[in-house]
């Protein structure tokens, strides 16, 4: 039986919805005016407030753009959006991290109605509070807390990051930005976005798949940072906010035990890469481990780094990570719509189905979502195959 999410009603600021969906498609005013045959100044009075919006021209511009109509009459996401935090580099352009802000939103909204349909859980993490900035020690005690509340072992490699933030109630959702051809597209500088409320609230960890499995770790793992760090400590200044979630992630998926009895100053690029292929975590961001818990001193994390470099490696490292699949809210969706559920899913949800597809992708096959167990007390992620090069 397909459930449905509500009664649907006009939104109160259908112009909104609109600009909305303008921002998910990237499309500007002039476009979506060619593209739907609707006039520019119709679009513009409405997102303005100035004219009423009305269902023949929602229809026609819902037909054009492939979005259900439903769209424009759900009441919007209920995350302030100025409180969501990126892992992102300088090569992301405002208006692509505007367009990011609606898929987001969109995506949390939709995560937010299945978990609380389902009453799937909310996370139960460790956070930060205050105003100062954190030091090492007390990022490395967040770190192990939150491994504590994922039911992760203390200090062993963690075979898949993924499904122990879904087990613990934090949704992970891949994130593509849909055109009006149905095509997807990922944003250039972009990696991860987050968001939750607190206590008793949803959480979504949204991502921008990338070619290196060891990437997508690390910024889920620095997204999870922000979520411990962050969430009650809103003020933190961008800058300072992104040094300690890179501080995070690596604490928390190489914990300061383990880090401090492996990795001396006699560990070379080989030595890293085979780390890489334990850990899940790219060379770089183990060298820079290295240095954060004083195995190493600059002037041989300089060393390696130039290593790095000479080898080609900083832009494609040896050792190929394995991608982890998220099933949480395909599990969710196909509970609620059956086996095909992404044409009732988002008429129902009211939401874009490029983009519904995107955040709960259909279910990879057991054997391939499943990591190969450890073998020995020193576990190896077999997903990871070592390459020389």
């Amino acid at each position: 039986m397909v459930w449905k999410a509500g009664p649907k009603m006009l939104a109160e600021a259908p112009g909104e919805r609109l600009k909305t969906l303008r921002d998910i498609l990237g499309l500007t005013q002039a476009q979506l005016a060619e593209v739907s045959g609707v006039t520019q100044p119709w679009i513009s009075d409405v997102e303005t407030g100035s004219r009423d919006a009305t269902d023949d021209k929602l229809t026609q511009i819902a037909t054009a753009t492939g979005t259900p109509l439903t769209f424009f009459k759900v009441q919007p996401t209920s995350v302030p959006l100025d409180s969501l935090r990126f892992r992102k580099n300088s090569r992301a352009r405002k208006t692509m991290t505007r367009r990011v802000h609606a898929v987001y939103g969109e995506s949390f909204r939709v995560a937010e109605t299945l978990f609380d349909a389902e009453r799937y859980p909310t996370p139960s993490l460790p956070f930060a509070a205050g105003d100062e900035n954190l030091d090492d020690k007390q990022i490395e005690q967040l770190a192990a807390e939150t491994r504590e509340s994922l039911r992760l072992a203390p200090t062993a490699p963690i075979p898949h990051l993924t499904r122990a933030l879904e087990r613990a109630g934090i949704a992970v959702a891949p994130l593509v930005l849909p055109d009006v051809e149905g095509e997807e597209n990922i944003p250039v500088g972009h990696f991860g976005v987050s968001h939750w409320a607190g206590i008793g609230a949803a959480a979504l960890v949204g991502y921008f798949p990338g070619q290196q499995g060891d990437r997508d770790r690390f910024t889920l793992a620095h997204e999870v940072g922000h979520l411990v760090l962050h969430t009650f400590r809103p003020r933190t200044q961008q800058a300072v906010a992104e040094d300690e979630a890179n501080r995070f992630a690596t604490a928390l998926l190489v914990p300061v035990e383990r880090a401090t009895a492996m990795m001396s100053e006699a560990l070379t690029l080989s030595d890293y890469a085979r780390l890489k292929a334990t850990w899940g975590v790219s060379i770089q961001a183990l060298i820079m481990r290295a240095h954060t818990v004083g195995a190493i001193g600059d002037t041989r994390k300089n060393s390696l780094y130039v290593q790095l470099s000479a080898k080609g490696w900083r832009k494609q490292e040896p050792v190929t990570v394995g991608h982890e699949a998220p099933k949480l809210l395909w599990t969710l969706l196909s509970r609620r719509y059956g086996p095909r559920p992404y044409l009732p899913g988002s008429e129902d949800l009211a939401i874009h189905p490029t983009l519904l597809r995107s955040i709960a992708p259909t279910e990879p096959s057991a054997a391939a979502a499943r990591p190969a167990p450890a073998a020995t007390a020193e576990p190896a992620l077999k997903v990871y195959n070592f390459r020389r090069r």
